[in-house]
């Protein structure tokens, strides 16, 4: 139990830069593929995005339950 919070804090640290490094990418290559303004690589961008934001929240979440879980104790 107490190696397991270790393991679940390094994960969705990971998770999260994983899932920026993903959007980075993703954003890059839709300036290379079409470098103007267009509706459609706007929402792309905004799906990775979000995709960044779904991934930030669950570490937040799980983070703070494994705070209060603490501070109960």
């Amino acid at each position: 139990q107490t190696c397991a919070l270790p393991i679940f804090v390094i994960t969705l640290a990971a998770l999260v830069i994983t899932a920026e490094i993903l959007n980075t990418a993703i954003e890059r290559l839709c300036d290379f593929v079409q470098p103007k303004q267009d509706d459609r690589i706007k929402t792309i961008k905004d799906l990775a995005a979000g995709a960044v934001l779904c991934a930030s929240l669950a570490a937040l979440i799980v983070g703070g339950m494994i705070v209060i879980r603490h501070l109960i104790r």
